[in-house]
């Protein structure tokens, strides 16, 4: 099924998510319907809280890089999923990458991150990892565990950057955007 992603401006996105135990409910058909989403909205990663769950989870397919040369085939065949995700360790050269997100359309802005990342996880079948990342994988990761810190890819702009699209975000959180899938505003829920 697929879910509506919620936008900018809604608190649920700058709540610290919860970590979820094995006996959460329904939590294979909701990972399920978080892929369909994601891939309904053609993003490379998904967030619980960015569906209006607080928990942690987010899941990632990143086979939409396999073009980029050597780094895109390293991400053949990336998809997982992280439950109750743990960072260990960043490290290596921060470098900046044009990064956009699912609950913030249209908007796109240079934001530079670490190269490298150490990260403890469940997957789906309850399986602990732990596991290093680098270049484009780590910054997916990233990118997606910050979404279950209550961050977003604007947190990390400068407030000369935030004030340039302050307008474009305003619209994004009131619904006054054109988006070719399924989203929910904050502003429309309170009635404005």
């Amino acid at each position: 099924m697929i879910l509506p992603i919620i936008a900018y401006g809604d608190p649920v996105l700058k709540k610290v998510a919860l970590p979820i135990d094995k006996n959460y409910p329904n939590l294979s058909e909701l990972i399920s319907n978080m892929f369909q989403t994601m891939y309904n909205a053609h993003g490379v990663g998904l967030a619980a809280p960015q569906i209006g769950l607080s928990i942690r989870l987010f899941i990632i397919d990143a086979n939409p890089f396999e073009e980029e040369g050597e780094e895109g085939e390293r991400l053949k065949g990336f998809k997982k999923v992280f439950i109750n995700a743990q960072i260990i360790d960043q490290d290596g050269e921060k470098w900046a990458f044009n990064e956009g997100c699912l609950s913030i359309p249209e908007v796109r802005e240079d934001v530079s991150r670490h190269a490298n990342l150490k990260i403890n996880y469940f997957d789906e079948n309850w399986v602990e990892h732990t596991e290093d990342y680098s270049g484009i994988a780590a910054r997916i990761i990233q990118h997606e565990y910050d979404h279950i810190e209550g961050k977003l890819f604007t947190d990390y702009l400068s407030p000369l950057k935030k004030a340039m699209i302050k307008g474009r975000l305003d619209a994004i959180s009131k619904g006054t955007i054109k988006v070719d899938y399924k989203m929910k505003f904050p502003a429309r829920k309170k009635g404005r």
